[in-house]
């Protein structure tokens, strides 16, 4: 997803989190992976091409182990955006692994890799190729010697709340966000507590491109534990709406629109207070 890869592994990163998605959308709930049995796989794959060697990786991708023996390699990856040549790209990733396995003399036993794609869209759901074969024109004559190459795609904001209600991690709420914009309603928060307050904001602030959360994460002073995101909402609400909208505006945290959805104000409201109330030299 280029530059957004780098915040968005962040909290996925988080063993508890990466197993909960996998034990939510793989095995429907069922807590098959632990966080103990994941290990970083930190491996990057290199690949050659016009006579240069380039270097690819997933957005995130660990072995699952029981005891030192490897089950699996799992990876995610996050679109916010539908991408036509994703088989490839999961077939390049997952090819790489296999290939690793290859030239590794340690690896005594072979074993399978899963790559889960999660895609965060709100307007519709995927409609990419979701097929190798589907990826190209295949004449005729050559339907039967062509190999198929399915992915793993998640539609996130198209979960159902039971799906949702699932997760036992942070991902829920990044989950339920998506869902409420979906569904194009207010979204107020939750009084989950949020474990990794820091990755989760950052990841909010990457995959909507509304930079307000990491702004508002880093103004508030928050500690890790113990905050929720209504919580989190609510605290900037009772600042005083004045001061508030003053302190917002002055950091450029979101539009006055975002502003005034905070605040439960008009936008001409806002725009009248935020002209008023004097700037800070």
């Amino acid at each position: 997803m280029g530059g957004k890869d780098i915040t968005e592994k962040n909290l996925e990163a988080w063993n508890d989190v990466f197993a909960d998605i996998v034990n939510v959308l793989l095995f429907k709930g069922r807590r098959l992976i632990k966080e103990n049995d994941l290990e970083a796989d930190t491996k990057d794959s290199m690949f050659k091409a016009n006579g240069k060697i380039h270097e690819q990786e997933r957005d995130v991708s660990k072995f699952w182990k029981n005891g030192e023996i490897r089950i699996s390699i799992l990876g995610l990856e996050n679109q916010t955006v539908q991408d036509k040549d994703m088989p490839l790209r999961v077939i390049s990733y997952d090819g790489a692994s296999y290939k690793q396995q290859l030239l590794d003399e340690k690896t005594k036993k072979r074993y399978p890799v899963t790559t889960m794609v999660l895609y965060f869209g709100t307007d519709t759901k995927w409609v990419a190729p979701k097929h190798l074969r589907d990826c190209f024109r295949i004449p005729e004559e050559l339907q039967p010697f062509v190999s198929d190459y399915k992915i793993n795609v998640f539609n996130i904001a198209w979960l159902s709340s039971k799906t949702i209600d699932m997760f036992q991690s942070d991902f829920k709420i990044v989950a339920k966000y998506f869902q409420t914009v979906r569904l194009k309603k207010d979204y107020k928060g939750s009084n989950e507590e949020i474990r990794h307050v820091d990755a989760l904001l950052k990841m909010l602030s990457a995959l909507t491109g509304d930079k307000s959360y990491e702004e508002m994460y880093n103004n508030g002073n928050f500690i890790e534990g113990g905050v929720t995101m209504d919580g989190f909402i609510e605290r900037f609400k009772n600042q005083g709406k004045e001061e508030l909208i003053r302190n917002l505006n002055e950091t450029q945290t979101g539009t006055l629109e975002h502003i005034a959805a905070w605040v439960k104000l008009p936008v001409k409201e806002v725009k009248k207070t935020a002209d008023k109330v004097p700037v800070k030299a």
